[in-house]
């Protein structure tokens, strides 16, 4: 295994990959200082099956290739090999873009209509774009910086494998410094860590943090969500299982625990496993040791465990869901990852992450943020956290157009990402009632008309975010306007 070298405090992430497959030594030089002055890596390839191999082991951001290129180092330049390692990177790589280039071509041959030829079926190959030199000279920087922008980002925590990034932890906010701090200190550790947040705000990368910065960086880092296997495939999944244990048991397994010894196991989601197991979980973390399901012969392990739940413990437990003794031992120490809605001052920087990231899918140049956008999303609540924040982003740059990253053309998100009122003024308007009237005489039917009447103010007549805001399925509100139709149709 390659070095793993872990960034320390914060870091511009720009660096990315970029397979340069050109015979001309001159094209060779001109795109690599182009791709130096952004900050991102060229890896040179001398022949197809050469590039080929570069693409299969680097995490390659864009492909840029010239209209001949050698099959082998040995041979001459020939169309038809280009055209060959299209096809095959559209085999393995369907959606790496492909920018084609042809040098010189004035000079190079009188054949325009042999270069319209080769540029028409680059394209029908699945070529980006053809660019023919030095006429379109300029047009190099624009594809590259359409495809791989060069936002710089902060990060606060990521580690490289080689030149693969592990993991990038994003974002400049105090309550995530603190996290990442604190994962770094028990780090050095062995002690269990449990890792609680809600869901999508990036729990895992925490993990990642303590194992890369531990003593068992080069160890195994094996990773079980918890919360997609039930009891019985838990149990086999874990500790593994012998020939014929069960139906369908063919060969001997091993187990999760086994894969991670000497290094750290990652139960996702620990708080979805059931009670029974938990107690054959606790054992096997207290002793180190287990059987393999149909064996009788113990398995010694050397494992550190790091948990991480989206719910609330502390009421798992008074709730009887979840053992008190296997949470003190899995919280040998406790991180908490806290929402997005806590450190909004991360969403700028997330939201130029996710763009460099999903540019070369969209294949949208993104120069500016909207900031009306940017209004509505300082607002927003965020239950979804940075995975619903990702999902927003690549939409948006989808379905969108132009240069500037808005919501513009894309209304229905509009209307989703809209701020809930303040259900605070629905209860002063509530209490205003009671202080006219005798609670004791108003009719049920009364206060729930009122309720929903003010709901629909509050929300300028959105019938979706009032079911939200009351509690009720969209259809129930609709059910009730309809009852209500002649008070309701009154202007909000």
């Amino acid at each position: 295994m390659n070095e793993i070298k872990g960034r320390q405090n914060f870091q511009y992430d720009n660096a990315k990959n970029l397979l340069v497959a050109i015979h001309s030594s001159s094209l060779i030089r001109l795109v690599l200082e182009i791709l130096a002055r952004k900050g991102l890596r060229g890896l040179v390839a001398a022949n197809t099956a050469n590039a080929l191999d570069l693409i299969d082991k680097n995490d390659c951001a864009m492909a840029i290739i010239e209209d001949t290129i050698p099959h082998q180092a040995a041979n001459s330049t020939d169309k038809n090999n280009v055209f060959e390692l299209l096809t095959k990177i559209r085999m393995n790589k369907p959606e790496l873009p492909v920018l084609m280039i042809t040098p010189d071509v004035c000079c190079k041959t009188s054949n325009t209509q042999e270069m319209i030829e080769t540029a028409v079926k680059a394209i029908q190959a699945g070529c980006l774009d053809f660019i023919s030199l030095p006429a379109d000279k300029n047009k190099i920087e624009n594809v590259i910086d359409t495809i791989v922008p060069s936002r710089k980002i902060q990060t606060i925590a990521s580690a490289e494998e080689g030149a693969d990034c592990i993991y990038k932890i994003v974002g400049t906010s105090p309550s995530l410094i603190q996290t990442v701090n604190l994962a770094r200190k028990v780090a050095a550790t062995s002690a269990s860590v449990l890792i609680s947040g809600e869901s999508g705000t990036g729990k895992e990368l925490i993990s990642y943090v303590i194992h890369y910065g531990s003593r068992r960086a080069q160890s195994p880092f094996i990773k079980v969500n918890c919360a997609a296997l039930s009891e019985t495939l838990l149990e086999s999944e874990l500790f593994g299982h012998e020939k014929g244990a069960f139906t369908g048991a063919y060969t001997q397994r091993k187990g999760r625990f086994e894969e991670a010894h000497g290094g750290t196991l990652l139960l996702d989601e620990i708080s979805e496993t059931p009670l029974r197991f938990q107690a054959k979980l606790l054992r096997v973390l207290e002793q180190q040791d287990f059987q393999r399901v149909g064996s009788n012969q113990n398995i010694k392990v050397d494992v550190r465990i790091i948990s991480t739940t989206n719910k609330d413990l502390s009421r798992e437990m008074a709730a009887g869901q979840f053992r008190q003794d296997l949470y003190y031992r899995l919280c040998g120490v406790r991180l908490v990852v806290a929402p997005l809605r806590q450190r909004k001052e991360d969403l700028p920087e997330l939201i130029w992450y996710f763009i460099n990231l999903y540019a070369g899918q969209t294949h949208r140049r993104i120069t500016r943020l909207d900031p009306a956008m940017m209004e509505l999303f300082s607002k927003y609540h965020w239950p979804g956290n940075i995975r619903q924040l990702r999902n927003v982003i690549l939409t948006s740059m989808i379905l969108g157009v132009g240069e500037t990253l808005s919501l513009a053309d894309v209304s229905w998100l509009f209307d989703e990402l809209q701020p809930l009122p303040e259900v605070s003024a629905i209860k002063e308007t509530s209490l205003e009632m009671q202080s006219r009237e005798n609670i004791g005489e108003i009719p049920l039917a009364k206060i729930e008309r009122h309720a929903i009447l003010e709901t629909l103010k509050k929300t300028k007549g959105n019938q979706t975010r009032a079911a939200k805001v009351l509690g009720i399925s969209d259809r129930t509100l609709r059910d009730k306007i309809k009852r209500y139709r002649q008070e309701l149709l009154q202007p909000v």
